[in-house]
């Protein structure tokens, strides 16, 4: 018996590869919008936009940046093997950033009054990465 078996029987955790041009130039300073630009498959830097979009009260762009994100999170996820449900660890720092778009894509959500959106956001989130929930709020 592997010491990774999945006991549960449930999927396997999906890690994303690491990428960590956007990480580091986010983490640097520079400009979200710069960031997006260059690395635009990057669902961190779009969850970066979102959150100050949401901060500034943009609502609406908040959940346009977030929706982007999140979109180029699912397909990272697919290219890594994710069959649409299972663990996305927050944990493995390469998956924040979907994490990180989904958790926003749900605020924004609330926000415009997208009540099953957001509803169905925050539980994609808690199922993915009960730790992401309770980390991002």
């Amino acid at each position: 018996m592997s010491i990774h078996e999945n006991l549960l029987g449930g999927p396997a955790p999906t890690h994303l590869p690491d990428d960590p041009g956007p990480r580091e130039l986010i983490a640097s300073g520079a400009a979200p919008t710069e960031v997006a630009a260059a690395f635009p498959a990057s669902s961190l830097a779009w969850a970066q936009l979102s959150d100050e979009a949401f901060e500034a009260g943009r609502f609406v762009e908040s959940y346009a940046y977030a929706r982007t994100g999140y979109h180029r999170g699912l397909d990272a996820l697919r290219r890594a093997g994710w069959k649409g449900h299972g663990p996305v660890p927050f944990e493995h720092e390469p998956n924040r950033g979907f994490l990180r778009a989904l958790h926003a894509l749900a605020r924004a959500a609330k926000a415009i009054g997208e009540k099953e959106e957001y509803e169905r956001c925050t539980a994609f989130l808690r199922d993915s990465s009960p730790t992401a929930a309770d980390t991002l709020g």
